[in-house]
Formats: structure tokens, sequence, C-alpha cells
């Protein structure tokens, strides 16, 4: 009878033990990601699933309301998630085009920062940006508060991102998407450029 106890118990330490780490990795480290719309194509197309990697922006802790330091800070270019600013209860993701304190305006289908056509990373070169939105106006220069994020879905066509709800504050970004892992055709990292 002792026997089969210690076993349920022991059963039982693995599984919390085994439930524990689960939680902390996807807290701390990195988190499963489904694409649900095309606002993000030819790069993500919907289905692909992605792995976020949170400890380089600095994890969030949803339960205690903090952000614990990163590695470093976003950079243009890279493809971010984050809690939707309409939403707290969706989740997005879209490319990082300009940072606090920073200008934006989109001309003739290109991105200017501070005046200034960006062409690097090369991605920004292929991307033609329409003119949406209360922030993506023609003519309508844009000023990125402090601590916040403008950013911008690769299918301009389709993509509801900062053209049409502001900012992304720095608070609400959950991580770096690195790795397309499924489908298996479509396995591959996830470039900036």
């Amino acid at each position: 009878m002792k026997n089969k106890k210690s076993l349920f118990r022991e059963i039982i330490e693995i599984v919390l033990v085994a439930f524990i780490l689960a939680s902390a990795i996807k807290v701390f480290a990195f988190e499963l990601y489904k694409i649900p719309t095309g606002s993000m194509r030819p790069t993500l197309i919907e289905g692909d699933r992605i792995v976020v990697i949170k400890f380089i922006f600095g994890p969030r802790i949803p339960f205690l309301r903090i952000r614990l330091p990163g590695l470093r800070q976003p950079k243009r270019g890279e493809i971010i998630v984050f809690i939707s600013p309409d939403d707290p209860k969706k989740v997005f993701i879209k490319r990082l085009v300009a940072t606090g304190g920073e200008t934006v305006e989109i001309l003739s289908g290109k991105l200017l920062i501070n005046g200034k056509f960006i062409d690097k990373p090369p991605v920004f070169r292929r991307i033609f940006y329409y003119n949406k939105g209360e922030y993506g106006e023609e003519n309508k220069v844009i000023h990125v508060p402090e601590d916040c994020y403008f950013v911008l879905g690769d299918n301009s066509a389709l993509s509801r991102d900062s053209r049409y709800w502001g900012f992304v504050p720095k608070k609400q970004i959950i991580g770096k998407a690195v790795l397309i892992c499924w489908p298996p055709k479509r396995v591959q990292f996830i470039y900036d450029r």
C-alpha cells in the first residue's frame, strides 16, 4: 500500500514540476502563435505557426502587471507581436516601422521617417504602403510618442495597423517573431530584410 501512495505522489510531483516549468517558459522565454489573417502576406500567411521570443525585449508578467528588463529595444524592420491597442484580448503581429520620437509619413507608397525615405532593411523597398486610416492619410506627418511604436502590416492594402488605431505602447509588446515552425513546408527563420 505504501508503494502505491509513494508512486502516486511522485507522479503528482513530476506533473506539478512540468507544469511550473512549462508556465515559466511561456511567460519568460517563448510562445507559439498562429497567424489568423493575411495582413502580413507574403512574409507570414494564414495558418502559419510562429515562435515568438519574449526575453529579447523583456518578458511581460501579466498577473503582476510588470515587465522585466530585456536585452535590447525593438528595431525598425522587426516583426513584433503585441497586445492590440483597441482590444486587450487580441494579439496582433506587425512590422515595426518607427519608434518613439520619430515622425512617419506615407508618400507615393513609400515610408518617410524623420522626413527621409527609408530603404533599410530592404523589405521597405518592396512594400507599397497605402494612405489609409486616420494616421495614414496623405500629406500627414505623424509624431510617434515616446515609449510607443508605429507598426504596419506587410500586406498594406488589407492590414488594420497603426494607420487606423495609432501607436503601440512599449508595455504592450510581447516579443519578436523569429521562426515559422508549422506547416512543415513553410518552416523558416523570419528575417527582418
